[in-house]
């Protein structure tokens, strides 16, 4: 844990420490808060209360305990609040079977169904051992945060700070006010409950050879529109969703009569990289009527080996400002 901090004067220089030693966990507690939330920004907002009431209490604080500790205190109170009464935030797989391409109807369902992507920068670590970073990518891919939606919010809190932070049991105890065992207890049945979801299939490193060339043979597929070299690329079990849309595809036949029906709408579009869920994203920006390319879609590749196996996109292009993407294309 990390230690505990020398409270500041009312002074603007004592206020402008206090708020940088606030501000060095945000990466970490908005990492905590969507693994909780499911939304990048559900998740900024319990953040940015977790800040305000961090600021406003401090003088009460008194170093009681580390600060990153009572942090992580209002930060979980805060997305308890916010869990309250809330459905549970779901990837397409998760409302049902998988559907041909011709029974494509437009239907969607509202933002807050949906388990939403967020940006590598706003939640891994920036630097630190290759091991680490692995094991946090790991916990926020899609599978991974969408089977924590599964947990009731207590236990999901339990699994998170146990399981991915690493926090001791009397720490995770403390922190929830509550006792060991019923914190080992609540870890156990998290376990069994995220145990029966399939969230095994690791996160290739989009940084090896192999995956930056698959990558690029993707893009360049994509952006020319040829849909036989792009299908060629998938694995004969990739999945495509398109939130909002209720609606998800199973197979590269499947998936080729999507592209060359509904998904004509994507033909002439270009794609910038960024990062998403511990995995390699593009935004997708699809040509405007007035000349140009305007914002469609953050897509996330899933890939196994040399393969494709999920092509997620995530139709928002309110997204787009929160991953640091162009708002348009010349």
């Amino acid at each position: 844990m990390v230690g505990d901090m020398t409270p500041h004067s009312g002074t603007v220089g004592g206020g402008q420490a206090l708020a940088e030693d606030l501000e060095q966990y945000r990466r970490e507690l908005t990492g905590y808060c969507y693994r909780m939330l499911g939304s990048v920004f559900d998740a900024e907002d319990a953040v940015q209360e977790t800040m305000v009431r961090g600021w406003r209490g401090f003088e009460g604080f008194e170093g009681r305990s580390a600060t990153r500790s009572w942090l992580y205190r209002i930060a979980t109170n805060v997305c308890l609040d916010m869990l309250r009464g809330s459905q549970r935030r779901a990837r397409p797989m998760d409302m049902g079977p998988s559907r041909a391409s011709d029974s494509f109807t437009g239907a969607t369902l509202p933002d807050h169904t949906w388990l939403q992507p967020v940006p590598d920068t706003r939640v891994l670590p920036e630097s630190g051992d290759p091991a680490e970073l692995a094991a946090s990518k790991e916990s926020v891919r899609l599978a991974f945060v969408a089977a924590l939606q599964y947990l009731p919010a207590r236990q999901r809190a339990v699994l998170i700070l146990r399981e991915v932070l690493r926090w001791q049991a009397a720490e995770v105890a403390d922190l929830l006010d509550t006792s060991v065992a019923s914190v080992n207890s609540a870890l156990q049945r998290a376990r069994a409950t995220m145990s029966e979801r399939d969230i095994d299939e690791p996160v290739p490193d989009v940084a090896s050879g192999g995956q930056r060339a698959l990558l690029a043979r993707y893009v360049d597929a994509f952006e020319r529109y040829d849909i036989t070299s792009l299908v060629s690329l998938l694995h004969e079990d990739a999945v495509m969703t398109m939130p909002p849309y209720d609606f998800w595809l199973r197979g590269p036949a499947e998936m080729e009569r999507f592209f060359l029906g509904p998904g004509e709408h994507c033909r002439g579009a270009r794609l910038v990289a960024t990062g998403a869920n511990g995995c390699a994203a593009f935004g997708s920006y699809v040509p405007a009527a007035g000349g140009g390319h305007e914002p469609w879609a953050v897509q996330i590749i899933e890939t196994c080996g040399d393969r494709i196996t999920g092509h997620h996109n995530f139709i928002d292009a309110g997204l787009f400002a929160a991953f640091g993407l162009p708002a348009r294309l010349p």
